[in-house]
């Protein structure tokens, strides 16, 4: 029903603060951000290391669906993104376990399709489950470029194998020449 977790929203009242916190100082890539005019927050994606990413969301001004959470704190861990392939097969799922959801919302041209279940059912935490690939929702700069899923750069020592990962983020490996002769030999054998 799960795929992975993409990412953890953290909601704050100052946007540029948190940015330069999470740029600056942790090094994350900056990656697509939008404001939503009908509810009244802007989002922004971050990359850190290979697969991580967070999301900084912050209202954008009266009546924004953040005013409450933020009411009497200047941020938090708003919620847990987990993708999965068929929102609606998981939606069944949950119907069949009697967990109830909310929130059912696709966007346009069907980039994003989502649900949310409530913290009172999930253990203090608001979960969305959204169907959408994750690639679509990263910095160009983090992203291998189309239709390759793998590169290969020459170092010291060896080469750095870098891998797509399905979720949408990158797996470096740092291979020595006795490492890269296994994997030439394992792939050769499996007839790759």
């Amino acid at each position: 029903m799960i795929s992975r977790i993409d990412h953890v929203s953290i909601a704050v009242r100052d946007q540029k603060q948190a940015e330069r916190f999470f740029r600056e100082i942790l090094g994350a890539v900056a990656g697509v951000g939008r404001e939503d005019s009908q509810t009244r927050f802007f989002w922004q994606l971050f990359s850190l290391g290979d697969l991580s990413r967070l999301e900084i969301i912050s209202p954008t001004g009266q009546g924004s669906f953040l005013d409450g959470f933020l009411k009497d704190r200047e941020g938090g861990v708003h919620h847990i993104t987990l993708q999965t392939p068929d929102l609606g097969k998981a939606m069944a799922h949950l119907e069949a376990q009697g967990i109830p959801f909310f929130g059912r919302h696709e966007y346009p041209g069907g980039i994003w399709k989502e649900i949310f279940i409530h913290p009172r059912h999930a253990f203090g935490v608001l979960i969305q489950i959204a169907e959408f690939k994750a690639a679509d929702w990263l910095a160009a700069e983090v992203k291998l470029p189309a239709r390759t899923r793998w590169q290969v750069e020459k170092t010291e020592t060896g080469a750095a194998l870098t891998l797509a990962h399905p979720g949408g983020g990158k797996v470096c490996l740092d291979l020595d020449r006795a490492e890269l002769q296994k994997l030439a030999a394992s792939l050769k054998e499996a007839g790759a």
